[in-house]
C-alpha cells in the first residue's frame, strides 16, 4: 500500500467515482488510475468498489471502512510535514482560512492586520467560500481554520468554539415610513423584503421567527452578501434584514437601521478546526486574535482525544 494508492481511493470518492475526473485531478492517467485500484485490492484481497462493467458506482463495505482508515492516514502524512515545517520554518509557510463573505468583510480586517504585523512571512490566504463549502475545504485539509455562523456546530469531525454573538438589524432608507412604526414582525411583514440567501447568515432563524408568527413574509430578493442587500434597500426595493455588524453609519448613508428589539434572536460565529488536524503556531496565533478567550492552551485541549471521550 502506498500514499498514491491512498490519495486515489480518496479523489475516487470525491470525484463521485470518475475515473476520468479522478485521473485529471491527480495529473496521472485513468489506466495508471485503475491499475494502482486493482493493485491494492490483490493486496488486500477484497473488493473496494462496487462495479457495473467498467464503471464504479459507490464503496463496498471494505471499501466504507478503509475511507475513514484513509482519509485519517492522509491526514496524519499532512500533519507530518506541518510538524517539521513548524520547526524548520517557525514563522514562515501558509495560513489558509476558509470564512464566508460577511465574516471576511467585516469581523476579519482587524484579526488579519494584527496576525499579518506579527507574522509578515506567513502567506495567509482568505477562502471566501458558503457554509457547506467551508465544512468541505476543513475536512478535505484544504483549510487549516473555518469562520462561519452555520453548518460547523453540526459536523462531528469539527471541533468549534464561539467567535461572538450578533443579531440581525432591519434597515431601510431613511425617509421609509417604516422609522414611524413599531417594529414588530407584524409592521416588517407588510413591507417586501431583502435578506439573505437560505444557508446564509443566519437566514434560518429569520424564517423560523416568521414562521412561529404564523406570517409569510414577502421576500422579494435574497442575496450572499450584505453589500448587496444594502444596494437594494438603497434603490427603495424593499426593507432589508442584514447583520448588525454590516451597517455602518459613517459609510452607509443612504440606509438607516430601524430602531428596535432584535426581533430575530442573536447568533453566533463560531471558529471551527478538524479534528486531529495539526496547528502550526501562528494558526494559535490567529486564533487568540479573534477571541482572547480561545488561547492556544484551551484550543489544543478541545482537540486533544481526551477532550473527545
Amino acid at each position: 500500500m502506498n500514499f498514491q494508492q491512498l490519495r486515489i481511493i480518496r479523489e475516487t470518492v470525491r470525484q463521485n467515482f470518475n475515473l476520468t475526473e479522478v485521473a485529471n485531478a491527480l495529473f496521472t492517467s485513468q489506466s495508471g488510475v485503475s491499475k494502482h485500484i486493482k493493485d491494492l485490492e490483490d493486496e488486500l484481497g477484497v473488493e473496494l468498489f462496487v462495479r457495473k462493467g467498467k464503471r464504479f458506482l459507490g464503496l463496498t463495505d471494505p471499501g466504507k471502512e478503509l475511507l475513514t482508515i484513509v482519509e485519517r492516514m492522509l491526514l496524519d502524512a499532512g500533519n507530518i510535514k506541518r510538524l517539521a515545517e513548524q520547526f524548520s520554518q517557525r514563522d514562515e509557510g501558509q495560513l489558509t482560512i476558509a470564512t464566508t463573505h460577511t465574516q471576511a468583510r467585516y469581523a476579519l480586517p482587524k484579526v488579519v492586520t494584527a496576525f499579518k504585523k506579527s507574522f509578515p512571512k506567513v502567506h495567509l490566504v482568505l477562502h471566501q467560500a458558503s457554509p457547506d463549502e467551508l465544512v468541505r475545504l476543513l475536512l478535505a485539509g484544504e483549510a487549516d481554520i473555518g469562520i462561519a455562523t452555520e453548518a460547523v456546530a453540526e459536523v462531528p469531525e469539527l471541533v468549534s468554539f464561539p467567535y461572538y454573538s450578533w443579531h440581525h438589524a432591519v434597515i431601510a432608507p431613511p425617509a421609509h415610513p417604516l422609522h414611524q412604526q413599531p417594529l414588530t414582525l407584524e409592521t416588517l411583514a407588510d413591507y417586501p423584503i431583502v435578506t439573505y440567501h437560505h444557508g446564509f447568515t443566519g437566514r434560518a432563524q429569520i424564517d423560523r421567527a416568521f414562521a412561529d408568527a404564523a406570517l409569510a413574509p414577502d421576500i422579494v430578493m435574497a442575496a450572499l452578501d450584505a453589500d448587496v442587500i444594502k444596494t437594494y434597500v438603497e434603490l427603495e426595493l424593499g426593507v432589508g434584514i442584514i447583520a448588525s455588524m454590516a451597517v455602518d453609519p459613517q459609510r452607509d448613508t443612504q440606509v438607516k437601521v430601524v430602531e428596535g428589539a432584535p426581533l430575530f434572536g442573536h447568533q453566533t460565529t463560531r471558529v471551527a478546526i478538524r479534528r486531529g488536524h495539526y496547528l502550526r503556531s501562528y494558526a494559535y496565533r490567529f486564533i487568540e486574535l479573534c477571541s482572547a478567550a480561545l488561547d492556544e492552551d484551551t484550543v489544543r485541549r478541545a482537540l486533544s482525544p481526551v477532550a473527545q471521550d
